[in-house]
């Protein structure tokens, strides 16, 4: 029997009801569920969880919890970030690592969840993780996609909403890699990001995940084949609800 000390996993769905460009979103109906209800029923199934819960500021929020019996956890409606209310959440409940499962994925699965946890458990190096799916030539040039490349180990060296690598000739290889805004989080490492300062690229780029670049704490990118997308536009949820139309007449 191994000696080494279980890690203990907690998944959590931060909910901010008064999004920016969606209000409301993470409670509007889709496919006859709120939102973040598609992502609490996508990761539960996985079992090297050991807790799963939506940490919210919003009471419509927390009702909505209570009535469906999804684990709430009310915290601080000052955090400026879904990766700050998951350190209040750090605080408040023991686990080794935490999951940030966004609350407008709703495309999350139990795969998704497997992979970000796995890089914890194969090598105690591992900080932070993270995912990639391969992306299209044609979609690398959107600036709302999030391009990630990495070494030959999986460890991130940038992400960026500009195309990358740049291609001197077109279709010419490595591929482009979209990065699924999906987090895994050692304990440490969550409790660093909260001291450090926002940093030049970060603020650069508006992508807060290169705050741990910057301050060399290494990112472990796992690759999926299952693509995700994420709910900021009437566009991407008119796009998740033919998608969830169309699987659930098959």
């Amino acid at each position: 029997m191994s000696s080494e000390k279980k890690l203990r996993i907690a998944g959590v769905i931060p909910a901010r009801l008064n999004s920016e460009r969606l209000p409301g979103k993470v409670l509007r109906s889709l496919a006859g569920r709120a939102l973040l209800h598609h992502v609490y029923d996508g990761a539960r199934g996985c079992p090297l969880l050991d807790e799963l819960l939506v940490a919210t500021d919003a009471e419509p929020v927390r009702a909505y919890c209570a009535e469906h019996h999804i684990p709430v956890l009310m915290t601080s409606s000052t955090h400026r970030s879904g990766t700050e209310r998951i350190h209040e959440v750090m605080l408040r409940i023991p686990a080794d690592v935490f999951l940030n499962l966004q609350a407008d994925e709703p495309l999350l699965g139990m795969d998704h969840v497997r992979l970000l946890i796995e890089p914890f458990l194969s090598d105690p190096v591992t900080q932070v993780s993270t995912l990639k799916v391969a992306l299209e030539d044609a979609a690398a040039v959107n600036p709302n996609v999030v391009k990630v490349v990495t070494d030959a180990r999986g460890w991130a060296l940038y992400f960026s909403r500009a195309p990358i690598p740049y291609r001197r000739q077109p279709a010419a290889p490595p591929p482009y890699y979209k990065h699924l805004g999906l987090y895994g989080y050692r304990r440490e490492a969550l409790a660093r990001y909260v001291q450090l300062e926002p940093t030049p690229l970060e603020q650069a780029e508006r992508l807060e995940q290169l705050r741990f670049l910057e301050n060399g704490v290494p990112i472990q990118v796992m690759e999926t084949t299952q693509d995700t997308i994420g709910v900021d536009t009437e566009e991407d949820w008119t796009a998740v609800s033919r998608l969830l139309e169309s699987s659930s007449g098959e």
